[in-house]
């Protein structure tokens, strides 16, 4: 594996036409998915059950093609399910089922020495701060200390600071946990919503340096419809969505193509573009992973001497 993407795996259903319809999704498997659909070779960390809606998420990310030699299987716990319904302007609502699935034991599931040495074996790992909120505090101090070790061996940790209030007890347990993840991060994918609502910093300029004083190396500040900023600079979509369909899993899809991007060697504005690109056809198409075609994933640059990895 290239990528080791560690978080939950859940299963969709998505209403439409009076319908609800089953799907699947979760933010970290989302751009782990995006990843495998452009070459890159990715890994899923995560742990479902037995049961049947376990088994058709583990078909489906088998057809994407991810690796699923570090998923757990729990005969006690079942995967998470959620529903979503958007406006006539796109944005979603959610009604979770998750509170004991198996995702919530990852670390425990998969067992930390099989995590780690998957985590030391891959080139970049990848998670976010929907993964932290998930797992209690022993276990989130685990997944860190695991990230921090492969930094210090010369890998890289991708962190997106997912923040969703009603996964948390409290602001303040979230902007702690916030804080250490950012210790740990080589390259940081925040969305300027997120950031805002949870530190009360918006300003994309504001958010970047925030992250580089920790020590995140390289940042990309997502901000929907306007694009990204790196290092100072705007990246704005060349296509403007004037009227999306469903933002579900925007964010993750810019990731996804970002990430690839990047590990293919093309500079940060370039990794930029493409996730604009990713994320614009992605909200054009309902679901949080609408089923893959050959235009938005065709080949990433060329490998160059200046690959990140």
């Amino acid at each position: 594996m290239r990528v080791l993407a560690i978080g939950e795996g859940m299963v969709e259903f998505r209403r439409e036409d009076a319908c609800w319809r089953q799907a699947h999704g979760g933010d970290v498997v989302n751009t782990a998915i995006h990843l495998a659909r452009f070459g890159i070779a990715t890994g899923l960390a995560t742990a479902i059950g037995r049961d049947g809606f376990s088994d058709f998420l583990a078909a489906q990310w088998q057809g994407e093609g991810l690796d699923l030699s570090c998923v757990a299987r729990s005969p006690a716990h079942e995967c998470g399910i959620y529903f979503i319904a958007t406006d006539e302007r796109g944005e979603r609502s959610f009604t979770y089922r998750r509170s004991d699935s198996a995702a919530r034991r990852l670390v425990p599931l998969i067992g930390k020495d099989r995590l780690a040495a998957a985590a030391q074996a891959a080139q970049l790992i990848y998670t976010s701060l929907v993964t932290l909120a998930i797992l209690p505090d022993q276990d989130r101090s685990s997944l860190l200390d695991i990230l921090q070790n492969c930094r210090e061996a010369g890998g890289q940790v991708a962190f997106d600071s997912n923040y969703r209030p009603a996964l948390w007890e409290s602001p303040e347990t979230a902007r702690r946990w916030h804080e250490a993840a950012l210790g740990v991060a080589t390259i940081g994918l925040p969305t300027l919503e997120d950031e805002a609502a949870l530190t009360g910093v918006d300003r994309c300029e504001d958010v970047a340096a925030h992250w580089r004083v920790r020590g995140v190396a390289e940042v990309a500040v997502k901000m929907g419809a306007a694009g990204a900023m790196i290092a100072g600079a705007m990246v704005p979509p060349q296509v403007v969505v004037s009227r999306p369909l469903d933002t579900s899993g925007a964010g993750d899809a810019f990731n996804g193509a970002y990430l690839a991007h990047r590990l293919a060697g093309a500079s940060a504005a370039e990794a930029a573009a493409a996730g604009n690109r990713l994320a614009g056809w992605v909200v054009q198409r309902r679901g949080a992973i609408p089923a893959a075609e050959a235009e938005p994933y065709g080949r990433t640059q060329p490998d160059r001497a200046g690959s990140i990895l």
